[in-house]
C-alpha cells in the first residue's frame, strides 16, 4: 500500500533547500507519496520575525546551513538575488517583493499536477546553489522542463489565477499548523510532524513502523 505524507516547504527557507532531494530520494526508493505544500516564509506571514529575533539568531543561522551543506555535500551559495528583499543590516523587509510571490505562486501551480516537490527541487537549486540571476534568462524554464513542466504553462496559471492560488497556499499554512507546527520544512505523515532537515530518518522510521516498503 502507498503511503502519503505532506511537506510544508519555503523558498526562502536554506533548511528547506537542504532537504528536498532528501525527500525526492524518499519517493523514488519507497512506496511512497510525498504532496510538498509551499508557504510563504516568515518574513512575509510575520515581516518583524527578524526583527524581534535574538541577535545571534542570523548569524548561528549562516553558519549552521553552511556546515550541514558541507557535511552532506550539497552545493550551497546566499541567494542572488535573495527571493526575499530585505535589508540584511537592518533586517526589516521591503514592501515590494518582486521574487517570493511569483515563484511560491509557481510551485503551488506545480502542485495542482502533483510536481511540486521536483519542481521546487530544481528551482531551489538554482536559488541556494551559489548560482547568479536564477530569476533571469531560461533557467527557471530549464528547472521546469527537468521537473516535467512546462514554465509558460504554469506562468499563465499564475497570471490568470493570483489569488485563488494565495488562497491555496495559505490553506497549505494552516494545514501546516493544524498538524502542530508552524515552521519548515515539516513533513506531516499521518497527522505526526516531522520539523526540520534534520528529521528526515525519524520520519522514515515512522513509516516504517505503518508498513512503508522499498520500490
Amino acid at each position: 500500500m502507498t503511503l502519503t505524507a505532506d511537506i510544508f516547504w519555503s523558498f526562502r527557507s536554506p533548511y528547506s533547500y537542504l532537504a528536498t532531494r532528501r525527500y525526492r530520494a524518499l519517493m523514488e526508493a519507497y512506496d511512497l507519496t510525498l504532496n510538498l505544500r509551499p508557504v510563504y516564509p516568515l518574513a512575509i506571514r510575520q515581516p518583524d520575525f527578524f526583527e524581534k529575533n535574538h541577535p545571534s539568531w542570523l548569524r548561528y543561522t549562516f553558519t549552521d546551513v553552511f556546515r550541514v551543506a558541507q557535511y552532506l555535500d550539497i552545493p550551497f551559495g546566499f541567494p542572488n538575488p535573495d527571493p526575499i528583499v530585505q535589508d540584511i543590516a537592518t533586517r526589516q523587509i521591503a514592501a515590494e517583493q518582486p521574487y517570493i510571490y511569483r515563484i511560491t505562486r509557481l510551485g503551488q501551480a506545480a502542485a495542482r499536477v502533483g510536481k511540486s516537490l521536483a519542481f521546487c527541487d530544481e528551482a531551489s537549486r538554482l536559488i541556494w546553489g551559489g548560482a547568479k540571476g536564477w530569476h533571469e534568462g531560461d533557467h527557471l524554464a530549464e528547472a521546469a522542463a527537468r521537473a516535467g513542466l512546462d514554465l509558460a504553462a504554469i506562468e499563465a496559471v499564475i497570471e490568470a489565477e493570483p489569488d485563488a492560488l494565495d488562497a491555496e497556499i495559505a490553506a497549505n499554512q494552516a494545514a501546516l499548523e493544524a498538524a502542530g507546527h508552524w515552521g519548515v520544512p515539516t513533513l506531516v505523515f499521518d497527522g505526526e510532524p516531522f520539523f526540520g532537515q534534520d528529521r528526515i530518518d525519524l520520519a522514515l522510521w515512522r513509516m516504517e513502523q505503518k508498513g512503508l516498503q522499498l520500490r
